[in-house]
């Protein structure tokens, strides 16, 4: 009796590790709140969520807005917005029994809709020694901006305790287009991040917390 009650048991504990969990698993990016706190210069906040619906096939979103500073050695430029990711994602480790850590690499398209404004420049002109440079105080503000790109994306996510994860991102972006106005450059795109003069390649990371909410398990 106690072999068969213990048998029993056992059977169904090893059936219960074995579970994978579908579901909904949506967090927040801890990066930019804690950079939000600590950076005068930068505001931003960002909910992401991702859905399995293969055993290897996860699709994911991000929504989030974003307010930065950019200061160069003769521009000082703000940069505010909102922006929307999608993708998928595809699962690069095995399932494990008993666990629901995830490595994976994926694709995500992204849109910002966002205004820019100039607060002050330097015009440099080298044929007056006299007055080599004019400091310009006078706000250029740009409405109704955006840029459209794509990311690829690889990262991890680890179940620090049940159905809560903590996970990383690393992403390599390219702007597929961008509206600028008065061809002004768009010195930070919010979602995309910093832009660079001849160049449409970008990069960015991120730390998220997020928790599975189960839906089916099989």
């Amino acid at each position: 009796m106690f072999t068969t009650l213990y048998g029993f048991s056992s059977e169904n504990k090893q059936k219960n590790d074995t579970l994978n969990k579908y579901g909904l698993r949506a967090g927040l990016d801890i990066q930019k709140i804690i950079r939000s706190a600590s950076n005068k210069d930068y505001k931003g906040l960002s909910i992401n969520a991702d859905i399995r619906i293969k055993k290897q096939l996860y699709i994911s979103a991000e929504i989030g807005n974003e307010e930065k500073n950019t200061n160069h050695e003769y521009i000082r430029s703000t940069s505010k917005g909102n922006y929307i990711k999608f993708g998928t994602k595809f699962r690069l480790n095995k399932i494990i029994a008993g666990t629901q850590n995830l490595t994976y690499s994926g694709i995500n398209v992204g849109f910002s809709s966002f205004n820019q404004t100039i607060n002050n420049y330097t015009i440099y002109n080298i044929n007056n020694s006299t007055w080599g440079e004019s400091y310009i105080n006078t706000p250029i503000y740009s409405p109704d901006l955006s840029a459209f790109w794509f990311e690829l994306v690889f990262g991890l996510k680890t179940e620090i305790f049940n159905n809560l994860f903590l996970g990383f991102e690393l992403q390599l972006k390219s702007t597929l287009s961008q509206k600028m106005h008065n061809e002004i450059t768009n010195f930070y795109i919010p979602g995309f991040n910093r832009t660079y003069d001849g160049s449409s390649i970008g990069a960015g990371f991120r730390y998220t917390i997020s928790y599975l909410i189960p839906v089916v398990k099989k």
